[in-house]
């Protein structure tokens, strides 16, 4: 049976290139039938902290990714495994596998003469009982990491250093505790960034000292902005929970990271993951870096909000809506503002007018709708207003009319209007919008506008 693991350390955010990790090991697990194991790296001190570990859970459920499914195991903890760390190196050491040093960075330095040279493995045979443990690394041939995604690997050894694999006070460092518990938990498929290549090297190594066979390798391309730089958390958006709270949709974040290094073919991206699951193999994952383009991102949850049915884009949108706004009032215009946002959290831009006592004014669509004929318009359209019929067909023709007046088409007739009962020069079709507001707070608005314009 496959068992994939996703291992992340808590950091206090969910980064988007692990939710792209995440995802391809699900996809693999789920397919073959295996197992996704959930491991939390939680053996730095100053990282462990409950919240941040409940962090992880909630942006991986998110995304589709619990215990609700026999797919998933966990979470586990790496603390949880040190006594198996501790005999793991006890065990490298009693097989003459690994051995303790004393060496600081300055008597190295003092030896080799050099701050960039490698350890120079000068413990290696002065039997010593104590200090860090470093892994007898072999002094000739090659290393071979065969990966699906870059293919043979090749490490020269005699470019490798005697690494080390646990402190002066025996605890275990990373790349022996991964590998133990990898081994411990049965792990076959170990599918991570292209940053642990390194790491494959050393573990590639360890695994067979430790008396197992390495699993299959995979390492994923690199994401990067649009400087083609790597996503850093100091200088793009990378938090999973930031998008979450912006109002992306989980099945949009879910489509398009799957396709960050990989595509489904046939021209198609937009792809439940009911469809994109069964397609994906690591073997066609592209070794070149992936472009985390937020435009597109965007564009894609704007085309799954406007695939919701109605009633789901009501219940979807409720965060995003003030508690004190009517929902009846809302009800009559959620279908039209479905059309109208990319994401959830820009709702209250698009119907706030329904609800305020006046309409927020944009300066600047301000400034550019109430110039030249616009006084002519307003007052134009307020007399109408008075008599016309309240339904769109009629409401609109009034304003053909008063735009005919002034040899203005109805678009550019409508911008002052707009903007005086909306307060914005884009936003819900100008038409239905006066229909729910009524006559009587549409031509209060449009009065309003003209006394602010008259000054």
């Amino acid at each position: 049976m496959i068992r994939v693991r996703f291992a992340p350390s808590p950091t206090g955010m969910f980064h988007v290139g692990g939710a792209r990790t995440a995802l391809f090991n699900w996809a693999l697990a789920q397919q073959a039938g295996g197992r996704f194991v959930l491991r939390v790296e939680d053996t730095d001190a100053t990282r462990n902290r409950p919240e941040w570990t409940e962090g992880i859970i909630s942006a991986l459920a998110w995304i589709g990714i619990s215990d609700e499914s026999p797919v998933f195991e966990g979470p586990f903890f790496q603390s949880a495994f040190e006594p198996q760390h501790r005999e793991a190196v006890a065990k490298l050491l009693a097989d003459g596998k690994a051995y303790y040093c004393d060496c600081t960075r300055e008597r190295l330095q003092e030896r080799t003469g050099s701050e960039h040279k490698g350890y120079d493995g000068f413990c290696r045979d002065r039997g010593l009982t104590g200090g860090a443990v470093r892994f007898r690394t072999p002094d000739e041939g090659v290393t071979v990491v065969d990966d699906l995604i870059r293919g043979r690997v090749e490490f020269p050894n005699d470019a490798q250093e005697d690494f080390v694999i646990a402190r002066s006070d025996g605890s275990p460092l990373y790349v022996l505790a991964n590998a133990v518990d990898d081994i411990t938990q049965g792990v076959t498929h170990v599918v991570r960034g292209e940053e642990h290549l390194g790491n494959a090297q050393r573990q590639e190594l360890l695994w067979p000292a430790l008396g197992a066979n390495p699993p299959v390798w995979a390492h994923l391309p690199v994401i990067v902005n649009e400087q083609r730089k790597k996503l850093s958390k100091r200088r793009d958006k990378v938090a999973l929970e930031s998008y979450r709270e912006e109002g992306y949709l989980a099945e949009a974040m879910v489509n398009y990271l799957m396709l960050l290094g990989w595509g489904p073919g046939e021209d198609r991206e937009i792809m439940p993951w009911s469809e994109m699951m069964p397609l994906f193999k690591l073997e066609n994952v592209n070794s070149a870096s992936a472009f985390f383009d937020e435009k597109k991102l965007r564009a894609f949850n704007g085309e799954y909000i406007r695939a919701l049915p109605p009633d789901e884009f009501v219940k979807r949108v409720e965060p995003w809506l003030d508690p004190s706004w009517d929902r009846a009032t809302f009800a009559k215009v959620a279908e039209l503002a479905q059309t109208r946002v990319a994401v959830l959290s820009e709702i209250s831009a698009n119907v706030d007018f329904l609800f305020l006592d006046e309409p927020f004014f944009d300066q600047a669509a301000w400034d550019k709708a109430m110039k030249g004929p616009a006084e002519e318009i307003l007052t134009g359209y307020l007399a109408r207003l008075e008599t016309v019929s309240m339904d769109t067909d009629s409401l609109k023709a009034a304003l053909e009319e008063v735009g005919a007046e002034h040899g203005l088409k109805l678009g550019k007739a409508q911008a002052p209007v707009r903007v005086a009962l909306t307060g914005r020069t884009v936003g819900l079709p100008l038409f239905e919008s006066i229909e729910v507001l009524g006559r009587e707070r549409s031509a209060d608005r449009l009065r309003a506008a003209l006394a602010r314009l008259r000054g």
